[in-house]
């Protein structure tokens, strides 16, 4: 029922395959009759039991001695309700796969779009390979059930109530023989419904175990190759993989235990049911064409009733695949503040008392007061961990600042009151490990941009000191960057992704750590690329002193804590921090002067 919502536009086709598929049931279970009215009526001399219209029909044609002497019509009426159920049967797999692929599609789409909605707070606490599995094999799990066993439910819960009908207006005694039956195999079924249900979930979150390992290991070949890993990888996949064939082993060892009871009270049914129907026909109780008859409807009735385990079965991993969809559908996205505004961004940014913790952690951030003053230059120093990227994860609302733990604004207006589409549109930022997607160069720097154009992609190539080395690969800015930027280095990465920051032109400009990965002199290219040609609020985040020390003020950060705030001047004359990592790097007067240059 929690799939009704991705049905609509596909309802049409689900009632016609529903139609079908009573059609088809209705049109199997006549052939039956075709044989016991052909054995006693036609072959024997026993009365016709035939509505109106077809016994009017049959007399036309010359009665019983008519249809004696010519038998290929009552072969004829056989074929042709077996043509018609298959006929039947095809248009409902014909609209059963129209519908389900329409509702498969919906699914995605919403999965997909609601990933993109939600808080990178979560994407950080979920497994990037759990995340695909469910959004692939769960998706397939659910597309499977519906395409094969909802309509085999519908079908077998027809043909158990059809089947009952037809033999209890035929027998009543060996109708209640074979009723008695199907208590027993429902009750065990059930047992093991819930037996199973449990097992399915568990290799399904193995099987998201061993997605989330292959992706990892996929993503960081270069790791793996670099430090000689393989072997770690294949001993650590492999035993993953044992784990997940060794669930799926105990399955089939459930399964097939279930599947041997389910055949021995089957031919148990078919056995009772024909030796008691032989005692019943030798004492005259039953015709020859009734216990043929009477036979091949319990054989129909033993099939649906044998499949029910079956679908209990796909139920169970059905149940656990929409369980585990559901919870990417039912996580809370982000979500703006009621009339949420879109103010000017080229503000003053304040921290006011910002305190932030990671889930459980102590506080990265304690009591931060800063002021970055609008259209200048602000550096931030520190230690790993001190604390300085979380600043700007808050700035830009990547997570979210709790109640009672400050506040943070632009312009005097709290962050959390601007749209985020508009926060998000005018804040750019460098991170330290930048993400690029497999597109061309030119592609990949006008990402988000308002235009594409050669010459404006160029410009902000060449403000990232970057122009020169694209131009001299083979194709130019039509060189394709491989997936997650492999094809080239780590400074190239990083260059491109600030001019693909720079090319969006927003007035708020944060640089993570961002020039890590290029030499001296390329850095100071950039930096003064920033100082004379970029416009707005630049907010640096290093640990080279040369990369911030033209900054108009820079803090510093230690254990989530502002321990020192000022110009280079200022705060080499002081005796703290900054200054000790002023001498540890060895800047001399020269280098002063070369950084500022």
């Amino acid at each position: 029922m929690r799939l009704w919502e991705f049905t609509r536009g596909s309802r049409g086709f689900f009632l016609m395959a529903f139609v079908s598929v009573i059609l088809a049931v209705i049109t199997n279970y006549l052939t039956p009759q075709v044989i016991r009215i052909t054995v006693d009526s036609v072959l024997d001399d026993k009365p016709f039991s035939l509505p109106g219209v077809l016994l009017s029909w049959v007399e036309s044609l010359g009665g019983r001695e008519a249809l004696r002497q010519n038998l290929l019509i009552c072969a004829a009426f056989a074929l042709l309700f077996s043509v018609l159920s298959g006929l039947f049967n095809f248009l409902s797999r014909m609209g059963t796969a129209k519908a389900c692929e329409g509702v498969v599609v919906r699914l995605r789409d919403r999965l997909f779009g609601h990933i993109q909605k939600l808080p990178y707070q979560w994407h950080s606490s979920h497994q990037t390979g759990d995340i695909i599995q469910r959004c692939t094999s769960d998706v397939d799990t659910v597309r499977n059930f519906l395409i094969d066993q909802l309509l085999e439910m519908v079908r077998t819960i027809f043909l158990i109530i059809t089947s009952l009908t037809i033999m209890f207006s035929m027998n009543v005694p060996l109708s209640l023989i074979a009723l008695g039956f199907i208590p027993v195999v429902i009750l065990y079924s059930c047992l093991f419904f819930n037996k199973i249900g449990r097992r399915f979930q568990e290799a399904d979150e193995t099987e998201g175990q061993l997605t989330a390992i292959a992706q990892e290991n996929f993503t960081g070949v270069r790791v793996v190759r670099a430090f000689g890993r393989e072997r770690y990888e294949i001993d650590r996949f492999e035993k993953k993989n044992n784990e997940f064939a060794n669930m799926w082993v105990r399955l089939g060892h459930i399964m097939g235990l279930y599947w041997g009871m389910g055949d021995f009270f089957s031919a148990l049914q078919v056995m009772v049911i024909v030796v008691a129907g032989c005692f019943q026909a030798a004492a005259g109780q039953l015709t020859d064409g009734e216990f043929l008859a009477f036979v091949a409807y319990n054989g129909m009735l033993v099939w649906p009733v044998r499949n029910f385990g079956r679908i209990l079965s796909e139920l169970s991993k059905t149940r656990i695949s929409i369980g585990r969809l559901l919870e990417i559908l039912e996580a809370e996205p982000e979500k703006d503040a009621d009339n949420a505004q879109t103010p000017p961004m080229d503000g003053d940014i304040v921290f006011h008392n910002v305190s932030f913790r990671y889930n459980e952690t102590k506080e990265v951030l304690q009591n931060i007061n800063l002021t970055i003053p609008a259209g200048t230059t602000f550096g931030i120093l520190g230690s790993t961990g001190s604390g300085k990227s979380t600043l700007m994860y808050l700035l830009d609302r990547l997570y979210e600042l709790p109640e009672n733990s400050g506040c943070i604004t632009i312009g005097g207006v709290d962050i959390k009151d601007i749209s985020l589409d508009w926060l998000r549109g005018h804040i750019g930022i460098v991170l330290q490990e930048p993400f690029l997607f497999s597109k061309t160069i030119r592609e990949t720097i006008s990402d988000g941009a308002a235009t594409r154009e050669l010459e404006e992609v160029r410009r902000s190539a060449r403000l990232a000191a970057i122009d020169d080395t694209i131009l001299s690969f083979a194709e130019g800015y039509d060189t394709m960057i491989g997936e997650r930027g492999v094809t080239i280095s780590g400074g190239q990465k990083q260059r491109v992704a600030i001019a693909r920051m720079l090319m969006q032109n927003t007035p708020i400009k944060i640089f993570d750590d961002s020039l890590s990965a290029v030499d001296m002199e390329t850095d100071a290219k950039i930096r003064d690329a920033i100082n004379h040609q970029v416009t707005g609020t630049t907010i640096l985040i290093a640990h080279r002193i040369t990369t911030l020390m033209n900054a108009d003020c820079i803090a510093v950060m230690e254990k989530g804590r502002v321990v020192q705030l000022g110009t280079h001047e200022e705060l080499i004359q002081q005796d703290g921090i900054y200054r000790r990592i002023y001498e540890a790097q060895g800047l001399s007067e020269a280098d002063r002067k070369e950084a500022s240059r």
